[in-house]
């Protein structure tokens, strides 16, 4: 098989009732393409059919290459899999639930042949979503930029093209806690955006609840700024002059014989404010003090069960256990590091 130009990454969780069309989309954006292209499809633990219906895929086109994880690492993971594995000149990174269109691939693919080495897929509408959902990502994005120690483009996912120089740099970035849209902005080098409409979810539901969303946040916002930090900090000293300038007025108010006893009522509302806030300051250390213990540990980002095609990049992936594709002779060891 001729060494492909063009890498499409697409992790995979629990999307058995999307994977037939998606196969068929794709086969049709691969006719198009002039270059030569590998599909890594990454299933991130799913326990749905979704893994039998990717090694059929495989089966029948080994442009489509599949990795299993051994269980469900997360959608950032398993971004962070199907790019070590990626072996094209460029890699694209898209969702399995079509409201990437695969079709939009032809125009960053465009804009890569003119010279540009990072190009992101921007949401201009998002159809199929909640209102909440659509306010809430406007304003995440936005307090992010507001925030964050990097220029963050507005309204982009993980939807983009990166060229094999800037995945290089990123491929050494080993961080635990990953924000890759974030971390693809940080590494610099010539960037550049293309606007898309986002579909609605082909089938199924979303991947990201409630929940889900608040971590993502959480990861972005203290991977990229210490100003919870900082904030934490204007906060102690505040609260520390407060005390000061009461204990003043304290003292005058004895002085002057104007002295009252004071009422238990604003005793336990002081108390338990200024806890409050104390418990919120420890919080946001522990945040950072958490990351900082997982990075130390140094364990593998994500282990590979077994693989479906042939990948040409398993003696460079570095912390992570790969296992050797389906029917290869020898194990291939761990490189945990």
């Amino acid at each position: 098989m001729t060494a492909p130009t063009l890498s499409l990454v697409i992790p995979i969780y629990n999307e058995a009732e999307t994977i037939p069309e998606l196969g068929r989309r794709l086969k049709a954006l691969l006719k198009r393409l002039k270059e030569p292209t590998e599909v890594i499809l990454v299933n991130d633990g799913s326990h749905d059919d979704s893994l039998p219906l990717l090694v059929d895929l495989n089966r029948r086109d080994p442009r489509f290459k599949v990795v299993n994880l051994s269980r469900n690492f997360g959608h950032q993971l398993a971004i962070t899999a199907g790019m070590d594995l990626a072996s094209g000149e460029a890699v694209i990174v898209m969702d399995a639930d079509l409201q990437d269109p695969p079709e939009v691939v032809t125009q960053l693919v465009r804009r890569w042949r003119e010279g540009y080495q990072i190009v992101h897929a921007v949401r201009r509408e998002r159809r199929g979503e909640t209102w909440f959902k659509r306010w809430t990502a406007h304003l995440f994005y936005r307090f992010l930029q507001s925030m964050a120690n990097v220029d963050l483009i507005a309204d982009a996912g993980d939807f983009r093209l990166i060229d094999r120089q800037a995945l290089e740099a990123l491929r050494s970035l080993r961080e635990s806690n990953r924000y890759v849209r974030g971390m693809v902005s940080w590494l610099g080098f010539r960037q550049t955006t293309v606007e898309y409409v986002r579909e609605e979810r082909f089938a199924g539901t979303t991947k990201y609840p409630l929940r889900k969303m608040l971590r993502f946040a959480t990861d972005a916002l203290i991977s990229f700024s210490n100003v919870p930090l900082r904030f934490a900090l204007n906060i102690g000293f505040v609260f520390a002059a407060l005390s000061f300038l009461g204990g003043l007025l304290a003292i005058g108010l004895k002085l002057a014989g104007a002295f009252t006893i004071p009422g238990w009522v604003s005793i336990v509302v002081g108390v338990t404010f200024v806890g409050g806030v104390q418990l919120f300051i420890l919080g946001v250390m522990g945040e950072y003090l958490g990351r900082i213990y997982e990075q130390v540990k140094a364990r593998p980002l994500y282990i590979v069960s077994d693989l479906h095609g042939s990948f040409d990049t398993l003696l460079s992936v570095p912390r992570a256990v790969v296992t050797p594709p389906a029917g290869a002779p020898a194990p291939i060891h761990d490189r945990a590091r």
